[in-house]
């Protein structure tokens, strides 16, 4: 358990590069919201969780795969983290905050995140800049 990773992530790091490259500019792991969001665009009061398949009980393969020792304890662990999950939302929710989620199986098609990111978080247009007439 020591190796797993909470935070910097391989899928969190893909996401926040997709998000960089498009023009996003976040804060990470901020500690002062619930669930220390991923990924948190401050001036959009918005935030990003990069949920792990089978951390997080998703319902694709990955994440629907039954683990082959001490079961029950795994079981009850995500189902825990799903609770958990699910608390975080709504105390953010409450909080004025907006929330997406982007599971790691997602990150097969980057386009796809890419849209989704841009769908939620809005246009990113920056007004051109003024040309120094010479």
């Amino acid at each position: 358990m020591q190796a797993v990773r909470s935070a910097h992530t391989k899928p969190e790091i893909c996401v926040r590069s997709i998000a960089h490259r498009l023009g996003y500019r976040f804060r990470l792991h901020r500690k002062d919201l619930p669930g220390k969001p991923d990924l948190v665009f401050v001036a959009r009061r918005k935030v990003v969780f990069v949920h792990g398949c089978f951390w997080h009980g998703h319902d694709c393969v990955r994440g629907a795969r039954a683990p082959r020792t001490n079961a029950r304890y795994w079981r009850d662990k995500i189902r825990r983290n799903m609770d958990r999950d699910v608390t975080t939302e709504a105390r953010l929710l409450s909080l004025g905050w907006l929330v997406h989620v982007i599971w790691e199986c997602e990150l097969k098609n980057t386009a796809r995140v890419q849209g989704k990111l841009v769908e939620f978080l809005g246009s990113n247009r920056k007004k051109p800049s003024a040309k120094i007439a010479s």
